[in-house]
């Protein structure tokens, strides 16, 4: 008869989830997995199958723990402005007690820029392509900008994302402000 799981899988994700928003997935040990999530190798693989799979798993957790903010980013009628309260908000996630700094996916587009991976590189990839195209639909509201010029301006917010999401782990509030304030001293 099958054992009885004593533990619940989101919990445990939730735990997985800061491990490799800490750490990443290289530096991240089954042992480490162990410790954080409070269960055993066999448990682990029994409910998702390996690393990878915690990974994965890991990856749709953050994805929900943001989809307030890209709620509301997608819902917002502002251009610009609402493009840089995005950034406001993102930047904001890492001051929730609880929360690492920096950004799991962009992380994650880091770390996996070199890897064959096709489940990471794709769920990494579709969420910076839907990023890119709330950039896009937020930049032409108001604009009368040609779209050429709105491209390069979502691909330069997208890059900027990134930095932003690098900034957060070791600036000030005050220099993430300065940041933010200069990206869009632009538009």
């Amino acid at each position: 008869m099958a054992r009885k799981k004593e533990y619940k899988e989101e919990e445990v994700i939730e735990k997985a989830m800061r491990l490799f928003w800490r750490n990443g997935y290289e530096s991240t040990s089954m042992q480490m997995l162990e410790k954080e999530m409070g269960i055993n190798k066999f448990s682990i693989y029994s409910s998702f199958g390996s690393k990878h799979g915690v990974f994965i798993e890991s990856l749709n957790c953050y994805k929900l723990k943001v989809s307030a903010i890209f709620e509301k980013f997608q819902a917002a009628r502002n251009g610009v402005e609402d493009i840089k309260q995005f950034f406001y908000d993102s930047a904001a996630i890492c001051a929730v007690e609880g929360n690492e700094k920096g950004c799991l996916l962009t992380n994650t587009y880091n770390e996996f820029s070199e890897s064959d991976d096709p489940v990471v590189k794709g769920q990494v990839l579709s969420f910076m392509d839907n990023l890119k195209d709330l950039f896009i639909e937020k930049l032409r509201m108001g604009s009368d900008e040609d779209e050429e010029t709105i491209l390069k301006q979502a691909n330069f917010l997208v890059v900027a994302k990134h930095g932003l999401a690098a900034a957060t782990r070791v600036n000030s509030p005050e220099e993430i402000e300065d940041y933010i304030e200069m990206t869009f001293n632009k538009f």
